[in-house]
Order: C-alpha cells, then structure tokens, then sequence
C-alpha cells in the first residue's frame, strides 16, 4: 500500500468518527442540569467493595454518609480481606462526621472459584442491602458531591432508568496523568459513543464502574451480578445486561471524582493492562487488528506528516489535524492544554503499548492483575 493510500485512509477514517460515530468527541458535562424531584424518594443503598484501600477510603465514605438524599439511604462497605485497616477508617470517618448509623461494613467471605473479587465483594454488598429500589455500585476511591445520590436518582426517576452511570473525573494532576488520562475517557468514548449507549434500539451499552445507579428488580431479571461473576470489564458487561431490561444512561460529571493518583507512566499502563485484553475477548487476531487500526488511525499520519512530501504529507496532515480537534472538547474538559492534541500520535502508541502488555501479561497467567489477584479469564468453577 502506498503512502498516499494509508494517508487517505487515515483521514477517511476520521471523517467516519467525526461525523459518524455518535458524537463520541463531545466532552461534556451531560449531568450538569438540575431534574425535577419525584414524587416519593426511593430507597437506596450504596454498596462500596474495597480492599487495601485505608489511603483514599476516608474521602469516599465520608462523601456517601454526608450526601443530601432525602430519601432512606446507606452505605455498606464490604472490606474484601483488607490488611491496612480499612474498615476502622470507614468506621471512624462515620464516627467523626456523626453518621455513624448510615455505615454498615461487611466483611468478605473468602473468594468462591469463577468470580472476580470486586464482583464478589458487591454481590455480597448488593444481598445486604436487602430491598432498596436502587443499589448504588461505586468504587472505594471515588469522592462524591452532597447531592450526587439525589441527582442520579432524579434522573432514574424520570427516565424509568434501569442503570444511570456517571463518568467519574478522574485524577489529573500529575504529568503522567496530564499526559496519559484525558486519553483514557477519549478513548473509551470512542469504543462506547454515550449518545449510542443510551439509545433503545442500539445493542452497545456502557456504564462506568466508579458510580452505577441500579434499579435493584431489573438487575434481578437480569440474573443478578452473579451473571457477570467472571467479567474482568464489570461495569460494561453489567451495562449489556441491564440494557436487556429496559433503558439505560450514560454522561461526564464533575459530581464525583476518583481520588486515586497516578503518580508514573508505568501506574497508568498497568491500570490499563488489567483489562485491555479482556477488551479484545483474549483473541489474538482482534488485538493484531486493533494494533494495526491505532498505527493507522493515530501513529500514520503523523508518520506521513513529517516523513513524506506530497499528496501523502497532506493527507497525513489533515488526518493529524482532525485528531487533535476531536480530542480538544475532552482536552477542556479536564482542563488541560491544547497542545496536547498533537500529541495523541503517542499517546496512542503508549496505549498500543499497554495492550500489548495486557495479552502477554494473560498469556503469563498474570492477567488482570489487582490487589495480588491474577482474574482474567477466571471462569465458573
């Protein structure tokens, strides 16, 4: 294939994504409107699994018990086996903002054959909740604002939701992350454009795992977490399966935010690594067509742009310049320079990276790593 053949493919590609991959490229806010109240508050229990997680674990439950929800609330950790004191800084950050009676902690049962350990510690959670309408699934790093549970589920309310999750900002304030993060959320809004998520007639669904309203009954029909006990990539497979019970959404927030910093490339590529194979359906000839497609999508026309002259040099500079406008909107988003639009030919090759990484780390019996647990792949005993 010639030169100005790659370069022409390149720019046509982004012309699709551009104009026809559901607006994926639209950062923004989608959750900053205030919703009417319903009628009646409904029940709703925040179910929390956290292991080792006495570092950022004081900020998370210290948001949930202090939200603003008019309805009956409260929050269960379950502390999955944790050997740094979790649960006593849960306890005590309840203690001390006064709602002590607003925290249940629930500690794990060992971890049965075929599940991952997340979804065992929110099954576990989700069975002590008992009857709520809503189960809020979140993550024990994730800082929520006072009124996040009364917005969420305003709009479940309205919409007749059965799964309203929230993209939660993450960390951003290192140079890794500066470099590396907004990528993060680009790239998984062009896997799972929002607009087509939400969409009925549509079969792609996603949901982000740091802050998932469910409708407890739908998840029920839908046969419980226990149905998706072996998914590495939890948040969007609950999404599939909840979408097959009736509506769902999906937007950005500012309302919560993930507090877990990334202080190195090597943090970012292994958060990365856990899951990117599990993507790709552990296929090596899928991961071989997703590495080609990010060398020509992203690596090729900066290629083109400084290496060739002619009609492949300006195709490639076109393509390069509709990259880095389609990465501006999440660029503001998180606050960060423009300039780093010019610098998504790397940033690409860095994610390339990772999920190469991720299939060698599965191939090592080593994939999914978190925590000290290799998951990926783990099937039902």
């Amino acid at each position: 294939m010639t030169a100005t053949a790659i370069g022409a493919l390149a720019l046509a590609a982004w012309a699709y994504l551009l104009v026809a991959r559901g607006r994926f490229w639209r950062a923004a806010d989608t959750d900053a409107a205030e919703l009417a109240a319903p009628a009646e508050w409904p029940a709703v229990a925040a179910v929390v699994p956290a292991r080792d997680e006495a570092e950022v674990i004081a900020a998370s439950i210290g948001s949930l018990v202090v939200q603003d929800y008019p309805g009956p609330f409260r929050v269960i950790l379950v502390d999955d086996d944790s050997s740094d004191g979790t649960a006593d800084v849960a306890r005590a950050t309840a203690e001390g903002l006064g709602y002590a009676e607003r925290l249940e902690i629930v500690r794990s049962l060992p971890l049965p054959g075929g599940w991952t350990g997340k979804l065992w510690a929110m099954a576990q959670g989700a069975a002590e909740a008992g009857t709520p309408k809503y189960l809020l699934l979140t993550d024990a790093d994730i800082d929520h604002a006072p009124a996040n549970v009364r917005r969420l589920v305003a709009r479940a309310e309205a919409g007749r939701l059965v799964l309203t999750s929230l993209m939660a900002k993450l960390h951003c304030a290192t140079g890794p992350e500066r470099m590396l993060v907004p990528a993060f959320v680009f790239f998984f809004q062009m896997l799972y454009p929002f607009q087509w998520a939400a969409d009925p007639r549509r079969k792609l669904a996603a949901a982000a795992g740091g802050c998932m309203l469910v409708e407890r009954r739908a998840l029920e029909a839908a046969g419980g977490l226990k149905a998706i006990r072996t998914s590495i990539i939890d948040d969007c497979a609950l999404a599939a399966a909840m979408k097959r019970q009736g509506p769902i959404w999906i937007g950005l927030t500012h309302r919560a935010r993930s507090i877990r910093p990334y202080v190195t490339v090597a943090e970012i590529g292994r958060m990365i690594s856990r899951s990117a194979f599990a993507q790709l359906d552990y296929s090596a000839l899928v991961l071989a067509a997703t590495l080609a497609g990010l060398g020509l999508v992203f690596v090729a026309p900066a290629a083109l742009t400084l290496f060739t002259t002619g009609w492949a040099q300006l195709l490639g500079a076109l393509a390069w310049l509709a990259m880095a406008a389609a990465f501006q909107p999440m660029l503001r988003f998180y606050r960060r320079s423009p300039l780093w639009g010019a610098a998504l030919p790397l940033i690409a090759s860095l994610y390339a990276a990772f999920t190469l990484r991720s299939a060698l780390d599965v191939w090592r019996g080593r994939g999914g790593l978190w925590k000290g647990r290799a998951q990926a792949m783990a099937r039902p005993a």
